[in-house]
């Protein structure tokens, strides 16, 4: 049974690693070995988990201004990277939930917890945070963590290759990108941060709204979030470096915002 087991390994293994050496939509480099309908499954199943256990927001116009600006950034989304598979319908569901927080699940899943929207004072800067959490979801970020946080083995297992191990659901949902929900902290790595703020913003300037926007997001999240420990101590970017970096990118995106009609969102 072992010198079977270590055969298949040394077989699958190799084919994992060829298959899952990819790039994101930034070009940048990246190993994701769990194949896509799983992660759209884990997704699914992950957002349903959320549904029972969170209140659902019965603010119609929260919920207006949420469907209507994630609707944009979608469409969007779509029209800046038409060589991506996306999912045939996006659901989004507003939390009632106080922290201002926002996530995009593999499979087609936004939530919004209705906090986002004292901070959000704009569509566009709901625009701002509902890109970025789309854009983990391009970019494949959830896979990846899952492949670099539970290892080979893990991804092994998933794919039917190996019995069932000590990877347990809390994991799952950390490397989905949704631990905070549950009360499990596993923030984005830095590099996922800072890919997805980019990506987020072409995604929303695309969509209609001011990219300008973006860094008035992030300042009202500076002013509402305290202190924040030291940036090489914490995988995010401190607020003042994710606001440089997305000054560094407003030209291009001012550019594409002034060349298609503005959104129009309200709640």
């Amino acid at each position: 049974m072992y010198p079977r087991f270590i055969l298949r390994l040394l077989v699958w293994v190799p084919l994992l690693l060829l298959a899952g050496c990819d790039e994101t939509p930034t070009g940048r480099s990246q190993l994701a070995l769990v194949p896509h309908n799983m992660m759209a499954q884990m997704g699914e199943d992950a957002f349903e988990q959320l549904l029972s256990n969170q209140p659902v927001s019965r603010d119609a116009g929260a919920n207006r201004l949420v469907q209507c600006v994630a609707q944009k950034v979608v469409a969007a989304a779509e029209a800046s990277y038409p060589a991506l598979e996306f999912p045939e319908a996006w659901e989004v569901v507003v939390f009632e939930e106080s922290s201002p927080n926002a996530f995009a699940l593999p499979g087609g899943r936004i939530g919004v917890h209705s906090g986002l929207l004292d901070v959000a004072e704009t569509p566009a800067q709901l625009a701002a945070v509902i890109g970025h959490e789309v854009s983990h979801v391009l970019a494949d970020h959830g896979n990846e963590r899952l492949t670099q946080q539970l290892g080979i083995k893990a991804v092994l297992m998933l794919v039917g290759l190996l019995g069932e191990g000590d990877m347990g659901h809390h994991q799952l949902m950390q490397a989905l990108g949704i631990g905070a929900q549950l009360g499990i902290s596993l923030p984005f790595s830095r590099t996922h941060e800072e890919e997805a703020d980019l990506m987020g913003l072409a995604i929303m300037a695309r969509a209609g709204f001011d990219p300008q926007q973006s860094v008035a997001l992030w300042r009202n999240m500076a002013a509402v979030g305290g202190g924040q420990p030291p940036e090489f101590l914490s995988t995010h970017p401190t607020h003042a470096s994710r606001i440089k970096a997305l000054q560094q990118g407003l030209e291009e995106a001012t550019a594409t915002y002034r060349s298609v009609a503005p959104a129009n969102c309200s709640g």
